[in-house]
């Protein structure tokens, strides 16, 4: 395969209502069948008329600004600062949900298309119904990546072509079947654009010829397939945010026992984790003899029969009311430290004959 990433040059300034099909021909009438047309974002948004008027300085223009925010957020990733991660009602995770203030008049704000995947299969249409071009359509945008510095383009939409190339059952040259490769070409053919566009030299789309990967007669699935469902993002929040997150979980904890039996070593992770923080003399111990822990569970009203675990909680001695407060965020702290391990906790009065004053479940 021999690539080439061509600019099309000559496009010039657009405005609402601009006919793009109209402007790209005829600022490259080399265009041919099989190219790849990679269009920034931002003119796509502005022939479709999405901009919104704002101050054009101040703290006006701050406030003015942070509410079209949000009205572009379906969900905060992370804060730092002034800086916003968030998550747009496409499903796209940016800063400040792709809003831009760049290479625009000082009192405008350009928002992302609102479907860029219709938009590019009605910019592919119209090449091909007007023009008789057929040609795939990517509509790029900037973004940052999570662990890397520097920003890349993407696809935001895409028509004509697939945008992942799946490898998976594929075999490689030393036999080995492979299962998890699916690349996002549509994403590297809108990086490979950038290399000619640029920020600042007004050359929004470029042609990617040579790639062999465009050979369909619909539109295909769009980028769309591109946004990682919730369920199977390791990553869905910012540390600060995941963090928060984990102790309004932590505050609410369900009583009761898991399904699954608790691993003791984990049970012993839990206890070491929080044997620095709890009140001097507060002892924690796990019992993990079985006959043992089975004669102290027997004079346990209510115990429940699926929980594996048990730990025994004393407060010092002697005790006091200030330190049966304390011993209650005790157990509290130990109950979140055991679900940090995935175990779930109920917390029950001690065995008879026990010196314990708590026991709990796991």
């Amino acid at each position: 395969m021999r690539l080439e990433i061509l600019p099309v040059l000559g496009i010039g300034d657009v405005t609402e209502g601009d006919d793009l099909a109209a402007m790209i021909a005829t600022a490259a009438p080399w265009l041919r069948d099989g190219d790849v047309l990679v269009v920034t974002s931002k003119i796509v948004s502005k022939a479709e008329g999405r901009l919104v008027d704002v101050p054009a300085d101040g703290p006006e223009r701050l406030a003015a600004r942070d509410e079209v925010l949000a009205g572009e957020t379906a969900r905060v990733v992370a804060t730092r600062g002034a800086t916003r991660i968030v998550q747009t009602h496409h499903g796209f995770v940016m800063a400040s949900a792709g809003i831009d203030a760049s290479n625009v008049d000082k009192t405008r704000l350009v928002l992302l298309p609102r479907d860029p995947d219709a938009s590019a299969r009605a910019l592919r249409a119209a090449l091909r119904d007007q023009y008789h071009l057929d040609v795939a359509v990517i509509i790029s945008d900037t973004m940052g990546r999570p662990w890397r510095n520097g920003l890349t383009d993407v696809a935001l939409g895409v028509a004509g072509m697939p945008a992942i190339r799946d490898h998976r059952g594929e075999i490689d040259p030393y036999g080995n079947e492979l299962q998890l490769t699916q690349m996002a070409v549509v994403d590297e053919l809108a990086a490979a654009g950038e290399l000619i566009k640029g920020k600042c030299d007004q050359v929004p789309v470029a042609v990617v010829r040579g790639y062999l990967g465009v050979a369909r007669a619909d539109d295909g699935e769009g980028a769309r397939v591109l946004v990682r469902e919730a369920a199977l993002d390791l990553f869905s929040l910012g540390t600060a945010e995941a963090k928060a997150a984990g102790l309004r979980e932590a505050a609410l904890l369900p009583d009761g026992p898991g399904p699954a039996p608790a691993e003791p070593a984990a049970v012993d992770r839990a206890i070491a984790a929080v044997a620095g923080v709890v009140a001097p003399g507060t002892v924690f111990t796990h019992v993990t003899d079985a006959e043992v822990r089975a004669g102290l569970v027997a004079g346990v009203p209510g115990w429940p029969e699926q929980a594996s675990g048990l730990v025994l909680g004393a407060p010092p001695t002697p005790v006091d009311p200030a330190d049966l407060v304390r011993f209650g965020a005790d157990l509290q702290r130990l109950r979140t430290a055991l679900a940090a391990e995935g175990i779930s906790s109920a917390v029950f009065p001690p065995p008879a004959g026990s010196t314990a004053s708590a026991a709990l479940a796991v």
